[in-house]
């Protein structure tokens, strides 16, 4: 590992700095694993905002790493139903941004 990961509320002042006006945004790309990690924020007008995780066809390839609710990074399973204002955090060793957010916007 080349660099440090932060604790988990400096990364998620990170992500929110990252993101910006955007509702998805690829965050880190680790070329020696050959993944990237990509955060979308589920808004209102989401398609998958009232789905479960287990509802939503990620593309291949990629896993959802947590979900960010109330500023709290959790683990959750598919049962978890996404809600406005979360934020998943996904990694993808084949996906692009335009496919995360294709599936969650």
């Amino acid at each position: 590992m080349d660099a440090a990961v932060p604790a988990a509320t400096p990364l998620i002042s990170l992500i929110g700095e990252a993101a910006g006006a955007t509702d998805t945004a690829a965050l880190l790309r680790l070329s020696k694993a050959g993944v990237e990690v990509i955060e979308t924020a589920i808004i209102e007008r989401s398609r998958s905002a009232g789905r479960t995780l287990g509802e939503v066809s990620l593309p291949v390839g990629t896993v959802v790493a947590t979900v960010v609710r109330g500023g709290q990074p959790t683990v959750r399973g598919p049962e978890v139903r996404l809600l406005p204002g979360d934020e998943s955090l996904l990694v993808s060793h084949e996906a692009t941004e335009q496919e995360i957010h294709a599936a969650f916007q």
